[in-house]
């Protein structure tokens, strides 16, 4: 929307230049030379004003990443933010969760809901429902406005950085490359691991393949100056490095949306011989997850309205009845009345 308002901005001028100009031409006023001078005058102007917005914009871009990075600066190191206490467990439990972004109304709105150890949670429902809100306070990411979020009765949000990783990891549709070679993007999860480490980590959702017919292996640069991973590759070495980091807990939000079908099902089955006996917290659209899941926990609008295995809540004829149904293209058969 912005651009074009910017162009026309450029086009209006020249165009109430050539208008009046010609008034004033026809009266005698001024010449037709001083009114095409005129018009090509403010035609050259538009490119020293598109030269000024692009870096102001860059300057914009650059104060941001500044904030960024100073923000890491100031962030509390783990030695700073005290002892806290270790998990007695793995379980976790949210109670009386609400949330809500600054700015904005109340995304969660009292949620409450236990995950066991080893247990396989789907959490389904419509975008804007706030599950992927629910994956980042599970996470550690966010603190809820109210109620509480706690991995073996201890804030999750107060675990310090390294021991939250530990405990909960994860794992977006957003994945990230960063500049080096594939052992350094490997490393950041486990740095002490060695290559037959790292193999074996590649192996398991798939990436061994494409990473050994690089040109040096996993000596190979990444990034724009090396080799570029198209999105499939980079959420690949992202589950890699889940699986170096070894968490008790998995949040998965999409995290095989940008594989194609036949790769994600094969990464998937992969990460299945990894994940057994971990707890896995699924936010899912493709409800084949929640088909596989033990649990399924439907969200609306903030609230948690169900919450079952896929069998009874199938059965049920509720919201999650209406889900599965409408994924699998299904209707409800057309009575001869209605016809």
């Amino acid at each position: 929307m912005f651009f074009p308002v910017v162009e026309v901005s450029y086009v209006v001028p020249v165009a109430g230049v050539l208008l009046i100009g010609g008034w004033l031409h026809g009266r005698g006023a001024v010449s037709l030379g001083e009114v095409v001078a005129t018009s090509l005058y403010l035609l050259q102007l538009s490119g020293p004003l598109d030269e000024v917005l692009m870096r102001l914009e860059q300057l914009q871009a650059s104060g941001a990443s500044f904030a960024r990075v100073e923000g890491l600066a100031r962030a509390p190191r783990a030695a700073e933010q005290g002892d806290s206490p270790d998990p007695a467990d793995d379980r976790i439990d949210v109670t009386g969760v609400r949330y809500a972004y600054d700015g904005g109304g109340e995304v969660l709105r009292g949620v409450d809901l236990t995950v066991t150890p080893g247990e396989r949670l789907a959490v389904v429902g419509p975008s804007g429902a706030g599950k992927t809100t629910l994956s980042r306070l599970l996470a550690g990411v966010d603190a809820p406005t109210a109620g509480t979020v706690t991995v073996g009765g201890v804030p999750v949000s107060g675990l310090d950085p390294e021991r939250l990783r530990r405990q909960v990891v994860l794992v977006t549709q957003e994945h990230h490359v960063f500049l080096g070679t594939v052992r350094d993007n490997l490393r950041i999860a486990e740095p002490a691991a060695q290559d037959a480490v790292l193999w074996n980590a590649l192996a398991v959702v798939g990436a061994d393949s494409w990473v050994r017919e690089l040109p040096e292996g996993l000596d190979t640069e990444l990034g724009e100056a090396g080799h570029a991973t198209d999105g499939s590759q980079a959420q690949q070495l992202a589950l890699a490095r889940v699986v170096l980091a070894d968490p008790h807990t998995l949040i998965l939000d999409e995290a095989t949306a940008l594989l194609d079908p036949t790769t994600a099902r094969h990464t998937e089955r992969a990460l299945a011989a990894v994940l057994a006996g971990r707890t896995v917290i699924a936010i899912a659209h493709r409800l084949h997850t929640a088909h596989d899941a033990d649990r399924v926990a439907v969200m609306e609008n903030g609230h948690l309205t169900e919450l079952g295995t896929h069998e009874a809540l199938a059965a049920a004829d509720g919201p999650y009845a209406a889900l599965w149904n409408s994924w699998h293209g299904n209707r409800p058969p057309i009575s001869p009345s209605d016809a």
